[in-house]
């Protein structure tokens, strides 16, 4: 069995039995193309799980065949032992964030508030449980000094608190975080990585979080899944990340090397992940796809 194989071997009949995430002999195509082939994997409840792999690996796919946005073409998804579903409050949902959110008139509750009922833009009535749910959302990420402020005034990284915290509306057991990362300084990121990983350790919730590099995660991780050319290696860092795994999924010699607590997945041509997820003005991504918040 090869490196790849090894850690995508399929689970035992039964042995999946109280997983959070299941993924038995799935294959998802988008626009005709097959994404991710034959893809088999269990994520244990509670563990936070980065998802790695260059663009068009299928990071953000695997999220939406998770949130039931996308249904695989063969294969069978379970999530909490159910198939997903659109709109489920199980699974909290950070999309790739690409719009001028600093721009909107919105105070910082308000702009929570406004993804209580799974709307994303425009504030909906809320009751008094909705209330409830804003507050306690905004203390979870410890941002309740942010409540009474105009986004106009946050910083990125505060802002970042705002969007996780409507993702954390209803408490939900999964967190699905894309590229959460991306345009943040390496002060912001590392501040939204410990407060992910406080999340997941103090609710119990299971993490998926994609991202183009490791390194800031690298202290967070339980283990990471790397996916490409349509395969996926699931497991420890140092499982996944070595020469053999990543050469065998990109289909050409790489090597893993690792400078002063760092790691570097590089080809012959230069470090693998330089060309990270680029987002024009009109919110697409360097493939064309839409970036923009998306209502679950």
């Amino acid at each position: 069995m090869d490196a790849v194989a090894a850690r995508r071997a399929r689970p035992r009949a039964g042995a999946l039995d109280g997983q959070a995430i299941e993924f038995d002999r799935v294959t998802i195509a988008r626009g005709g193309r097959t994404v991710l082939g034959d893809i088999s994997l269990a994520i244990r409840p509670g563990e936070f799980v980065a998802i790695l792999g260059p663009n068009g690996a299928g990071k953000t796919t695997l999220l939406q065949a998770v949130l039931g946005l996308l249904q695989p073409i063969a294969g069978d998804i379970r999530i909490f032992g159910t198939k997903p579903r659109r709109a489920s409050r199980a699974a909290g949902y950070l999309p790739q964030q690409r719009m001028a959110v600093a721009e909107l008139p919105l105070r910082g509750w308000d702009f929570v508030a406004s993804a209580l009922n799974g709307e994303r833009w425009g504030l909906p009535l809320i009751g008094g449980n909705g209330r409830r749910q804003v507050d306690q959302a905004l203390e979870t990420v410890a941002a309740g000094a942010l409540a009474a402020r105009s986004l106009c005034e946050l910083s990125g990284g505060e802002l970042q608190r705002l969007l996780l915290a409507q993702a954390l509306l209803g408490r939900p057991k999964l967190l699905l975080l894309d590229e959460p990362l991306i345009s943040l300084d390496p002060h912001f990121q590392q501040a939204v990585v410990a407060l992910v990983k406080e999340i997941q350790q103090s609710c119990g919730m299971t993490v998926l979080f994609t991202a183009h590099d490791l390194n800031p995660l690298l202290g967070a991780v339980d283990r990471v899944l790397y996916l490409g050319n349509g395969k996926a290696a699931l497991g420890v860092v140092d499982e996944v990340i070595t020469g053999d795994v990543l050469s065998a999924l990109y289909r050409m010699p790489i090597e893993v090397l690792r400078v002063n607590g760092r790691i570097l997945v590089v080809a012959g041509h230069g470090p693998v992940e330089t060309e990270a997820h680029r987002h024009d003005a009109y919110g697409q991504d360097a493939h064309g796809h839409d970036a923009r918040p998306q209502n679950v």
